[in-house]
């Protein structure tokens, strides 16, 4: 089985490299592994389905430059595919005065980032797009949309079949040998022979570069981040999307409040550390894999930094009442019996060795292989500008 590039990984990144790949050349023989039966299986297919502004990122970072570019991608895609979406729009809500200037500083990232109609919105206006949102502040981002991004990962796998790309599913990636000219990347089935491999396995992207790497200075920490959906009788509440402001200093958003393209709204999600890089339930463990987690000296410096953070997470996971009032400083009237179980997802966090939790797309190159390390969100939706800067990378180097 003879290739001109091996992709590892068949979730929204690693389609959207392979279908860019074959826009600036389609003759080139590439193929997809992944160890699924079917592709965006894992965090594509967990995800709450946003179409991300790029507000938060900061200026001129791989987030704020791939989320912008990427999102207009796929938007156009999506109208050329035929796939639903809607822009709705959010609203990013302080709730109280100590987060009124996180929530400027949002906007002004914002308006550096040179998004088109985002406006700050006072507490009566908070109330005209969402009646039942408790804010003394807020601000209105036209741009947010909802889709389903296993949809899209689907089409993406159709049109790259159809422009001559191969996708093989039940491929566990398990050595790369790296050679000169043709690199070998075996799986327990096959053995496939190619000029170039590019990683992007999402919660095993560390493992795959390891399998290259003596060393690899980060560690992909799995954060589960847990899910309740509104019952159908108090969806009124909540009209499109709802956000609190973040905390500048945790990698994500908050639970909020989010309607899905398909119907239905959900509340969430939390960041609760997973026992497992797949596990989707609280009892879900890998002794192995947790075993990798914690001792790592990054992460152990992560959780001594944000113990309470991490407390009070797991505190959520367990308690629904807690969860419950977390969700009502955005809407006073959400109650513990409006909420149903809904699904979880699991995000691939890389920590480097100091204690940092990476905070933009990491891509690391060497001379036969190419390394997606980091691709958390808003990754889904900056997909198509993820793969073209990879296929570009890749192109080069062939």
């Amino acid at each position: 089985m003879k290739y001109d590039i091996t992709i590892i990984g068949g979730g929204i990144v690693g389609l959207a490299t392979a279908l860019k790949i074959l826009d600036l050349r389609p003759q080139i023989k590439l193929c997809v592994l992944e160890k699924e039966q079917e592709v965006a299986q894992h965090q594509t297919g967990n995800n709450s389905g946003v179409i991300h502004s790029g507000i938060y990122y900061k200026p001129n970072s791989l987030k704020a430059l791939n989320c912008i570019r990427g999102y207009n991608m796929l938007l156009d895609f999506c109208q050329e595919e035929n796939i639903r979406y809607e822009l709705c729009g959010k609203v990013i809500v302080a709730t109280q005065s100590t987060e009124l200037q996180a929530l400027n500083n949002v906007f002004n990232r914002g308006l550096e980032n040179k998004l088109q109609g985002i406006r700050k919105i006072t507490k009566d206006e908070i109330k005209e797009i969402e009646p039942y949102c408790n804010g003394l502040e807020g601000i209105f981002v036209p741009q947010t949309g909802i889709i389903d991004y296993k949809e899209v990962s689907q089409k993406y796998a159709e049109v790259i079949k159809k422009k001559g790309g191969e996708i093989f599913v039940g491929e566990k990636v398990q050595k790369i040998n790296l050679k000169t000219t043709d690199s070998e990347v075996i799986t327990q089935n096959k053995t496939y022979q190619t000029s170039l491999v590019i990683n992007c396995a999402g919660l095993h992207s560390d493992k795959i570069t390891g399998l290259t790497r003596p060393k690899v200075d980060y560690r992909i920490i799995p954060f589960r981040g847990e899910y309740f959906v509104i019952k159908p009788e108090k969806q009124y509440l909540v009209k499109n999307l709802i956000y609190p402001v973040p905390d500048p200093n945790f990698p994500f958003l908050g639970v909020h409040f989010t309607r899905m393209v398909s119907g239905g709204v959900e509340a969430g999600p939390n960041a609760v550390f997973a026992f497992k890089r797949e596990g989707y339930k609280r009892s879900d463990f890998s002794l192995s894999e947790t075993w990798e987690s914690i001792t790592w000296g990054g992460f152990q410096k992560v959780a001594l930094k944000y113990w309470r953070t991490g407390l009070g997470e797991f505190y959520r996971s367990f308690s629904k009442a807690a969860f419950t009032k977390a969700l009502q400083r955005l809407i006073p009237d959400i109650q513990e019996d409006d909420l149903a179980d809904g699904g979880a997802g699991v995000r691939a966090q890389a920590c480097d060795r100091t204690g940092g939790l990476v905070d933009d797309f990491l891509i690391v190159e060497d001379k036969a292989i190419i390394n997606v390390g980091n691709a958390p969100s808003p990754a889904a939706t900056s997909s198509l500008s993820i793969g073209l800067t990879v296929a570009e990378i890749a192109l080069k180097k062939i």
